[in-house]
């Protein structure tokens, strides 16, 4: 690939522009000065916004979309060979480059942060956003999430150049970090690879991409990645509750606040109330402390940029209190991310009916980790399910398994599932048998937050 292809690039198209990465790229190259166009297969708030920013965007994707005085073509990991704006730049000898690939282009110019993990990517990714933020660090960035005040992506003019890296397809193997945190590794994306041992693998190979003089921030708990790091050469720092160098200890949720004691090799660094809630939120924020360690930060200046975190859209999100009722948005889309969700809720609202409404994503996902699914809803007083968002599948994938398997199953563990297709009989139904001191919680990577916010209108 040719040296310097963005640089040299005036004007650029993103096809699948409307997803949560591919539009924060656009952002950081209308901030370049670049002339950007995209397309999508429908307007969403993203697209709105990308608008006003003075991009053109096409609602369908057609060759007539591209033209010679393109000088650069951009797509998300969703596009495929056959979709007609790449084959009509293929045609037209135009440089195309994937979003990965072209994220990792922009990163060789920087000091770059890649944040890689089954779960915790975007608060991690954002914790270390917002850290550098707040020490005038002025850091670029792009993530999977809107952070509170800051957005999914922005151009600063400092060094440091921060990304979650996802592994999905092996995307994050475009990515040569200095600094690279690992969270966790589980079974994800089982629609792409083989089994865990394939992820594993994946996951080193990201880990050995790390610039020889950077560093691995890796969490020493998880069994996976001990065994990745074990084999891994640079300089390393791991951080866990029980073992690590950096320990969360004495941690426990008060109010509306998660509190622990921070140690750094057994020696006692200070205190941190942050606005977050959860165990889940601790190691994130340790991952964190561990990358200010490796940049020389004091204590107190790693504290407040912990501490003065506002959090990122959909992550458990108090969407609104209305009536004694408490809406809650989550985009936790895997069943370990369900459990520690509703664990946090149970520990912050004790005593107050739950009712979650949990929209699967991906038919394979749902499929292959059903049982899990199915188990991860023990806290839940009542589980309503809509149709599974319809994303990546192919037809055959669609057949094979649906809402109504998951809520049977669901009920087999014990609990009360409920099976309503769409999401406006979802919102009716709510309204029927809400009663004071409910927690709604809407959960799910696709649209199931058009729920909350269409049930708090109703409750005012």
């Amino acid at each position: 690939m040719k040296k310097g292809i963005i640089e040299k690039a005036k004007k650029v198209h993103l096809i699948g522009i409307g997803g949560i990465g591919v539009s924060g790229l656009a952002k950081i190259l209308i901030y370049l000065g670049k002339k950007v166009s995209g397309s999508d297969n429908k307007s969403s708030q993203i697209i709105k916004k990308l608008k006003k920013l003075g991009i053109r965007i096409y609602l369908k994707q057609k060759e007539e979309n591209i033209d010679k005085d393109i000088d650069l073509v951009i797509h998300s990991q969703a596009i495929l060979p056959d979709n007609p704006e790449y084959k009509k730049a293929k045609e037209l000898n135009i440089p195309i480059l994937s979003y990965p690939e072209a994220v990792g282009e922009l990163m060789k110019e920087k000091r770059g942060v890649a944040v890689a993990g089954t779960h915790g990517k975007t608060t991690t990714s954002a914790l270390i956003v917002n850290l550098l933020y707040t020490l005038k660090f002025s850091p670029t960035f792009i993530i999977g999430g809107e952070i509170v005040n800051l957005g999914n992506s922005g151009v600063g003019n400092g060094d440091f150049f921060i990304v979650e890296a996802c592994e999905y397809k092996r995307s994050f193997l475009n990515y040569f970090p200095e600094i690279a945190i690992i969270t966790n590794i589980e079974k994800d994306h089982l629609d792409y690879y083989k089994d865990i041992n394939d992820i594993k693998k994946a996951f080193y190979h990201f880990a050995e991409n790390i610039k020889s003089d950077g560093i691995l921030v890796f969490c020493g708990e998880d069994k996976n990645l001990n065994e990745i790091a074990e084999k891994i050469k640079v300089k390393k720092i791991s951080y866990g509750f029980t073992c690590g160098d950096i320990r969360g200890v004495n941690f426990d949720i008060i109010g509306r606040k998660t509190r622990f004691e921070c140690y750094y090799k057994n020696k006692k660094l200070g205190k941190i109330e942050m606005n977050l809630w959860g165990r889940h939120n601790v190691l994130n924020s340790l991952a964190t402390i561990g990358v200010g360690i490796y940049l020389d930060l004091t204590w107190k200046e790693i504290k407040e940029g912990i501490e003065n975190f506002k959090g990122v859209h959909r992550r458990c999100e108090i969407l609104g209190e209305k009536n004694g009722i408490t809406v809650i948005d989550d985009y936790g889309h895997h069943p370990t991310e369900i459990k520690v969700t509703l664990e946090c809720i149970r520990k912050v609202f004790p005593g107050r009916r739950l009712i979650v409404v949990f929209q699967p994503h991906q038919y394979s996902r749902t499929r292959f980790l059903l049982r899990e699914f199915a188990s991860s809803f023990s806290l839940a007083d009542k589980i309503i399910v809509p149709d599974i968002y319809f994303v990546r599948d192919s037809l055959i994938e669609k057949k094979l398994v649906n809402s109504e398997i998951l809520v049977e199953k669901i009920r087999k563990n014990g609990k009360e599932g409920i099976y309503l297709p769409t999401f406006k009989e979802i919102v009716e139904y709510l309204c029927e048998i809400k009663k004071k001191g409910d927690i709604i919680l809407t959960i799910g990577a696709g649209p199931v937050d058009k729920v909350a916010k269409d049930f708090l209108k109703r409750l005012e």
